[in-house]
């Protein structure tokens, strides 16, 4: 959260454009970096000569609306009206804009200093050309509406009419720049529709599911259905003479997820053809490594592991052992969770072209220069060699953070230089070639002494991984609540092999963790005689700033109590004991993602079946509200999304090292007749404002078996919820 470190040199530069327009080059290196060295945003601005403004949005567009809010914060800085701005989506290249990544609700905090001050450079440049053109001080000059006033003398200049000046100014030393006082705010803070959302609606093409190139080929790829197999055999020759059919293309994989595994390439000119063609092709594969692994197994050896002496201490705080056997009262419970799919609406696709030793992709990406990594590593070529141009994406929720497609496309594209290649997945490709969300089952214990209160804390977890490190998203963090609150705690993890590709989903890790932690501290408040609220307020209660590690802000107590108050009064907490029989209230607290959020669920459950009738949220990222319509949107989503994990009956099982879903009827959604009344209040504290994607997902869940548990007694211990827990 710390102020953008400034550099004078290469901060910004201004030059003119054919017809009389102005354009800005702007480069603020900020100390945001994991390893210590500045991270440079490079945005650009260009004033047209009928004063118009075209604002480039470098980073990937999922629906967070980062492609609307970024150049707000331009906007509001530069002091231009909105309807006078267009946005372009910039493309892929971290040299030039700094940091591109969506992901981990990083972007709101990254960029809320640094993109506001390119708006601000800009300004004072044409502020100063002003200026010297009237003879008087900058300061004494005003902007508003994309004009400098001299309030003395009356008159005004647009920005565009500044070009030739502002373009032969020096670079402004930025610390001279003032950013706007959020009262002054015109733009931010403002609900601003989404710059792509009438194309959306209109159905114009923006995704990269819609991508054409003239002469392109379309590629569909066979792999193994159990991941890590490789290619024994096949008679490509049976699918060459099919009608339509292009090429049929041997892959070879790394033996790896993030590069590809081994494959088929079968290429038409329509992807109904090449995809049709699959069902003449026979592949013989190895399986003999991978076949081993399943769900069934899992769970066995997850019982074992859980009885026996873990693996690894990731949090020991106090003695445990001596807590426990003082204690009044010990509360124990297991639980666990499957694993899941991200399950996008837009299926995975690339276009790639290969020409003249260097290649370009059309992506919709979350992480381009991972995939960029990835293509030069695959194609031994240089870095400099690979341009990656964004397309909107289709849903993303961490899936595409990881960059598979972009390698099988890469790889394909090589063997055909000159020949556009699109590769699509179909839903089944899609299901089955995930990183999925890890599967996690944990062994609870909590000690309570005399008067209720909570003195001890132990989970067993037990989890995937490898030489002591658990799978990507496989992760229990040291510093899980309550540690730092209580003095005796015990965080432990065990792990099973896999052969399962894992990865990040929306709010990774915390999705699931948020679950198993609030719904058996929901069992602890029960066991001490308070509701989860009272014990979770009791133990916020000193005013405390416990650490979250490098280049996080702290966890504030005072933050968390204030969205659990706010809560518990927006959903009439106090009056839930006159619900009728049947119904109940169910609260839930977390933090993630450096936001805080308390979520309270009114449920319903009749014949086995839990309707949710409404949600209540109260969550704080900070002091400002960027564009308060896209904020409440994330909230819905993340809600949305959370009970359809939990309700809509989303399980990825596994047999013989392979999935079996394949479908959304196999691994449905949440649908909208499902989706209850979402009532969303923020708190204003007053810290840098943080990201949304994430934070709102966690609560839910727990809240939602809290709920049944208040409404029929009975406690859900396991994901997805099912009737035949509600009725046995």
């Amino acid at each position: 959260m710390s102020a953008a470190i400034l550099s004078r040199r290469g901060f910004i530069s201004a030059s003119l454009l054919a017809g009389g327009g102005l354009m800005f080059d702007l480069a603020v290196p900020m100390a945001q970096a994991a390893d210590g060295t500045p991270v440079i945003l490079t945005a650009f601005i260009r004033i047209l000569p009928d004063n118009r403004v075209i604002i480039g949005a470098k980073n990937a567009e999922i629906g967070q609306g980062a492609k609307t809010m970024l150049p707000m914060m331009i906007a509001e800085e530069l002091d231009v009206d909105w309807a006078q701005v267009t946005v372009e989506q910039t493309h892929a290249d971290a040299a030039i804009f700094g940091g591109q990544s969506a992901g981990g609700s990083r972007t709101t905090p990254r960029e809320w200093i640094p993109t506001r001050q390119a708006g601000a450079a800009a300004r004072a440049m044409l502020v100063a050309a002003a200026a010297a053109q009237w003879g008087v001080g900058a300061a004494t000059l005003t902007t508003g509406s994309g004009k400098v006033t001299d309030p003395k003398s009356g008159k005004s200049v647009a920005y565009a009419a500044l070009a030739a000046a502002a373009a032969k100014l020096p670079a402004p030393d930025p610390a001279t720049l003032t950013l706007k006082d959020p009262a002054n705010f015109r733009i931010i803070g403002q609900s601003v529709v989404g710059v792509d959302t009438p194309a959306i609606v209109a159905g114009k093409p923006l995704f990269g599911i819609d991508f054409k190139l003239p002469g392109m080929l379309y590629a569909v790829l066979e792999t193994c259905p159990a991941f890590g197999g490789t290619f024994k055999s096949a008679d490509l020759d049976a699918v060459k003479a099919l009608p339509g059919i292009a090429h049929v293309l041997p892959i070879k994989g790394d033996g790896t997820a993030e590069s590809g595994y081994d494959g088929v390439a079968i290429l038409s000119t329509s992807w109904w053809s090449a995809n049709k063609a699959r069902e003449t092709l026979k592949v013989e594969w190895d399986t003999s490594a991978v076949a081993g692994f399943s769900t069934e197994s899992y769970a066995t050896q997850a019982v074992a592991r859980g009885k026996a002496k873990a693996d690894t201490d990731i949090t020991r705080t106090g003695d445990v052992d001596a807590a426990f056997a003082s204690a009044a009262k010990v509360v124990s419970a297991d639980y666990s969770y499957p694993f899941l799919a991200h399950a996008t609406l837009e299926p995975q696709n690339c276009t790639a072209l290969f020409k003249d030793g260097a290649i370009e992709i059309w992506a919709p990406t979350q992480n381009p220069e991972n995939g960029r990594g990835l293509v030069a590593k695959a194609l031994n070529l240089s870095p400099e060699k690979i341009r990656i141009n964004f397309s909107r994406i289709g849903g993303g929720f961490g899936r595409r953070l990881m960059n598979d497609y972009m390698v099988q496309v890469a790889k394909i594209a090589a063997q055909l230089p000159g020949v556009p290649v699109k590769l699509l997945y179909s839903r089944e490709d899609d299901m089955r070639r995930d990183f999925y969300r890890p599967a996690g089952w944990h062994g609870f214990r909590a000690a309570l002494d005399k008067g209720g209160k909570l003195t001890a804390f132990h989970d067993h977890f037990v989890t995937f991984g490898k030489d002591g490190r658990a799978v990507r998203g496989g992760d229990l963090p040291a510093h899980e609540l309550p540690v730092g609150l209580i003095e005796h705690v015990l965080l432990e993890q065990s792990f099973l092999p896999t052969n399962m590709p894992t990865g990040w989903l929306r709010a990774p890790g915390s999705n699931a963790l948020g679950f198993v932690t609030q719904a058996f501290m929901d069992e602890v408040a029960v066991a001490a005689g308070k509701d989860l609220p009272g014990l979770m307020l009791e133990l916020l209660a000193d005013p405390k700033e416990l650490s979250r590690g490098t280049n996080q802000p702290p966890f504030v107590t005072a933050r968390a109590k204030g969205v659990i108050e706010k809560v518990v009064a927006m959903a009439n907490w106090s009056g839930r004991k006159a619900l009728p029989k049947g119904r109940g209230l169910g609260f839930a607290f977390y933090y993630s993602h450096m936001g805080y959020f308390a979520e309270v669920l009114d449920v319903e459950v009749a014949d086995g079946v839990p309707k949710v009738k409404t949600v209540w949220v109260a969550g704080d990222v900070g002091s400002q509200i960027i564009n308060p319509i896209n904020a409440l949107h994330q909230v819905q989503g993340s809600v949305i999304e959370g009970l359809g994990q939990a309700l809509a009956g989303q399980a990825i099982t596994q047999v013989a090292g392979a999935v079996e879903q394949a479908n959304f009827d196999t691994h449905p959604l949440q649908r909208i007749p499902d989706t209850p009344t979402i009532i969303v209040e923020f708190v204003k504290t007053d810290y840098p404002p943080t990201g949304l994607g994430e934070p709102a997902l966690p609560p839910v869940i727990p809240a939602l078996v809290n709920a049944i548990h208040a409404a029929t007694g009975k406690r859900i211990r396991s994901l997805p919820v099912t009737a035949e827990m509600l009725t046995a």
